[in-house]
């Protein structure tokens, strides 16, 4: 399609509502249109990369159409609601500069723009931009804190069972390849395996045993097929690159063995990351929290980072802080891992590393709390309690050990004798092991550090473990339960996520398109409370000025 001529003036809203009607300083769409709008107008330039400019019919101003989605998150409505909010909502047109009387568009242009922005690498397009203006309008200064959290997202699937998926893999495996073997040879089993998988349907109901034979059969079939497969030379590589095909072959490896002289077997157990639901295969179970808290999902995680505001908040001011980050991962991947994700999506988008990172003890590792401090930056955050030793010995905690020095002094007041340097090969992960060789024998405290089996004490710690024991020595005191109450309101954060922008569940399938949805909830969230505190910010300004003439 080709991209339109751009008019960025307004034709029919200035000051003015319509009717000649004057809009409130403080309203939320003229807002919107002061210090959004032209935020979405300097992003035309990213967005014309997706449209020919002399080729094709003319496509809808891709402008018009960012404003419209991200109105639409704001106000947490569908696509076709959101033309029609376009059609008769006067502060939607105000908003983005739209006549009363211009034409609008189908509901399905929103798909294929959603579509167009994840095609060509523009997903996070909206936040950034959004990202921007705040630092613009000195709302997120350069040298900030935040915080951070993760929280579950439920795919946009049906929960199946193991042979619901093998069976539903297969089916849609058989209708692709129909389509790509057209009118040439097919197997002789061909007509077997269209009927007992696309034509019928199994009851998932039956005796356990049939529904037993029925998987053993369906990997049986699998691999027939394969075979057949192999043997087509003239569309091999085409039917190797078929998206079902992969993920079918996908599917037949997590789920099934092959033994000896070929035979098929079910595995046991499915392997981490298994498909759950072939028409979401980025999908995977995980569970998040313990004991009566766990919760188990099938879908994703997003991390949450928001900035922390220093000093009072006056009554009734909406809070300074906006989101830095919602960053999508597979659900089966570490809080630590995203947030070495967070950190990197936000050096892309121009960000400074946060001068102090708030967050719970799942992000903190003795090897981040050093990165940080080397970097002059605080990563705080409860450590890991120290695991509980054997035969009810002295825990690592009540020993002062020295790990850059090699030395260590035990509960008894006994330096060590001997420092080994332990160092796995594979992982490269460095251990140290503190021994006393001859102080334990007469030692009055033997039999309270000391195993029945062991001659001397030996203590193994790890290559950060003097920052770990300061962590956890600094956790007990009042300034630091202080400081880690900032981390606490990124809950609300979360709820209002959940709540008001829909971030409990998965909107679209696939990676991809779920990164796309939290972008720009992240946009919206942002947008809102932007919206909010200008508001305030006018409010207090008009009661200032009205004050000032009372007063002459």
């Amino acid at each position: 399609m080709s991209l339109p001529d751009f008019k960025p003036q307004t034709r029919l809203f200035g000051i003015y509502g319509p009717l000649g009607l004057e809009l409130d300083p403080g309203d939320r769409y003229r807002l919107f249109t002061e210090k959004i709008y032209p935020l979405l107008v300097e992003g035309r330039g990213e967005l014309e990369k997706g449209y020919c400019r002399d080729n094709g019919r003319p496509s809808v101003e891709p402008v018009l159409l960012l404003g419209v989605t991200l109105l639409q998150f704001m106000e947490k409505v569908p696509d076709r609601e959101a033309v029609e909010r376009l059609r008769y909502h006067l502060g939607w047109k105000y908003a983005l500069n739209h006549d009363v009387n211009e034409a609008v568009f189908d509901s399905t242009v929103l798909v294929r723009f959603r579509a167009k922005l994840l095609e060509h690498e523009q997903g996070r397009l909206l936040f950034e931009r959004i990202l921007k203006g705040l630092q613009d309008a000195g709302l997120i200064p350069r040298q900030y804190k935040q915080r951070l959290d993760s929280t579950h997202v439920l795919g946009m699937i049906a929960k199946m069972s193991r042979l619901e998926c093998v069976r539903e893999s297969i089916r849609l495996a058989l209708k692709e390849l129909d389509l790509i073997l057209g009118g040439s040879q097919r197997p002789e089993f061909w007509e077997i395996l269209w009927e007992r998988y696309v034509g019928n349907k199994l009851d998932y109901k039956a005796p356990g045993v049939e529904l037993k034979n029925k998987m053993q059969q369906a990997g049986e079939d699998i691999q027939r097929l394969r075979k057949w497969l192999e043997g087509q030379e003239e569309k091999r590589e085409v039917i190797k690159e078929a998206a079902q095909m992969k993920l079918l072959y996908r599917v037949f490896e997590e789920q099934y063995a092959v033994k000896e002289a070929e035979a098929i077997e079910v595995r046991k157990e499915e392997p981490v990351g298994a498909v759950k639901n072939p028409h979401d295969p980025d999908v995977e179970w995980a569970a998040k929290g313990q004991g009566k808290s766990k919760k188990e999902f099938e879908g994703y995680k997003v991390q949450v980072a928001e900035t922390v505001s220093a000093g009072p908040v006056e009554k009734g001011e909406p809070a300074k802080n906006f989101l830095t980050a919602v960053s999508i991962q597979r659900a089966t991947e570490s809080d630590e891992a995203g947030r070495q994700q967070v950190l990197e999506e936000q050096a892309e988008m121009g960000l400074e590393r946060p001068e102090v990172e708030y967050v719970d003890g799942a992000y903190v590792s003795a090897k981040e709390i050093v990165k940080a401090e080397e970097e002059g930056r605080r990563l705080m955050g409860p450590a890991q309690p120290a695991p509980s030793p054997r035969n009810k010995a002295f825990s690592a905690e009540v020993f002062q050990v020295i790990v850059e020095e090699k030395r260590a002094v035990c509960p008894a007041g006994k330096q060590s004798t001997q420092c080994s340097r332990l160092a796995e090969e594979k992982t490269g992960k460095v251990a140290y092991r503190f021994e006393w060789s001859w102080e334990c024998p007469d030692c009055p405290l033997r039999n309270q550090c000391v195993g029945q089996d062991q001659k001397h004490r030996s203590l193994v710690v790890g290559q950060y473990h003097t920052a770990l024991q300061n962590r956890r020595r600094e956790m007990k005191t009042p300034e630091f339960k202080q400081a880690m109450k900032n981390r606490n309101a990124i809950e609300g954060t979360q709820s209002e996520l959940v709540r008001a922008h829909g971030a409990r569940r998965a909107r679209y399938r696939g990676l991809g398109k779920v990164k796309l949805q939290f972008y720009l909830i992240g946009a919206a969230c942002n947008v809102k409370r932007w919206l909010r505190r200008a508001g305030w910010e006018i409010k207090k300004a008009m009661q200032r000025d009205s004050y000032a003439v009372a007063s002459c």
